[in-house]
């Protein structure tokens, strides 16, 4: 990913950045294509130049255009490429007469530069060493289907590179789920504000390194909005976990007790129990199973394990947590619902799985 601000926003929200932008801010619906393309631009040539070959003008570089802003931007992309000197050709899923408004307009501009557009059926991803997808936005509510998807599924299986432009078409702007089908992009660049969809579900088979271009919209319509969700990003991390002094020993970080691990599913509270003490737990005690108190103690000398088959035998080790995870290979057995029981019943700190 590239330097990405930790808000992020649903797809309507994003939208109605847009309209700010546009209605109270003086800039033009095409002033933003414009801007989005050459910012999307910016990351094409770095994909085109990263090979170490100096011989970039004979990279061929395939743009896919649909029928809204999303293909408008590929458009403005295309044009930048051409001038540029690039090999770049077209296919549009939606013929330029038929665009509307914006997307209109930059497929104007392509013609008037001497570009062409083809159809799918008229092109071999092969000969090309970027494709750039500017099929589908992020205001996709329905499953892809027909020639759309049949596209996406031959970008897929070609041997080429692929720059998303916003979003990888397909993929839902706020689950982060495919609608179908999407396309397996290597780079995304993303628009204004960051899509929720872009960090959720399953974003991360399709949109490769994310790169944010805010398109230089004025701070205030992004402060208007409340982000719907937010990343924890590194800066974040090391202010919420500072060096620690070096006279601090293990009784100053807390102390973690995980309840877990029937029989069969000591694993879980191991792992659990490794977890808090790689997150920085200066002690961890696991309350589990008495045939497995040995075992786990021995695969990792940091955990106190106490076998424990009485409700009442987590009494002692209650008191002394800071904080009780409960679940993790707890299993349904009587076992389980008893010690899940004492634990609730104790209004302790917790985290429940």
């Amino acid at each position: 990913m590239g330097c990405l601000s930790p808000k992020l926003y649903t797809a309507a929200q994003v939208r109605e950045m847009d309209r700010h932008a546009i209605m109270d801010h003086g800039i033009s619906g095409y002033e933003l294509m414009e801007r989005a393309g050459r910012a999307a631009f910016v990351h094409l040539q770095r994909m085109l130049t990263d090979t170490g070959s100096t011989d970039t003008a004979g990279h061929k570089i395939l743009v896919v255009c649909g029928g809204g802003n999303n293909g408008g931007d590929g458009y403005v992309i295309a044009s930048l490429a051409k001038t540029k000197g690039y090999p770049v050709d077209i296919v549009a899923l939606v013929p330029p007469e038929k665009l509307q408004g914006d997307a209109l307009r930059a497929a104007t501009v392509w013609r008037g530069l001497g570009g062409s557009t083809r159809t799918a059926g008229q092109i071999e991803f092969a000969g090309y060493h970027v494709v750039v997808d500017a099929i589908l936005g992020t205001g996709l509510q329905r499953p892809v289907e027909g020639e759309f998807r049949s596209l996406i599924e031959r970008i897929n299986a070609a041997p080429c590179r692929v720059l998303a432009v916003d979003i990888p078409s397909g993929l839902n702007a706020d689950t982060g789920q495919p609608m179908g089908v999407a396309v397996e992009a290597e780079v995304t660049v993303t628009f204004v504000g960051l899509k929720q969809g872009l960090f959720t579900g399953s974003a991360a088979d399709y949109a490769g390194r994310i790169y944010h271009e805010t398109l230089n919209v004025p701070n205030v319509i992004f402060e208007a909005q409340q982000p719907s969700a937010e990343l924890i990003i590194e800066s974040e991390v090391n202010t919420i976990l500072p060096p620690r002094p070096r006279g601090s020993h293990k009784g100053d970080y807390g102390h973690v007790l995980i309840i877990g691990g029937d029989f069969g599913m000591a694993g879980a509270a191991y792992m659990a129990g490794s977890g808090a003490l790689r997150a920085g737990a200066g002690l961890v005690t696991i309350a589990t199973r008495r045939e497995h108190a040995v075992s786990l103690g021995g695969g990792r000398p940091e955990l106190m394990c106490h076998g424990v088959e009485a409700p009442d035998e987590l009494e002692p080790l209650l008191r002394k947590a800071s904080v009780v995870a409960v679940g993790p290979g707890l299993g349904r057995s009587a076992w389980g619902r008893s010690m899940l029981t004492k634990t609730l019943d104790s209004h302790h700190r917790l985290v429940l799985d």
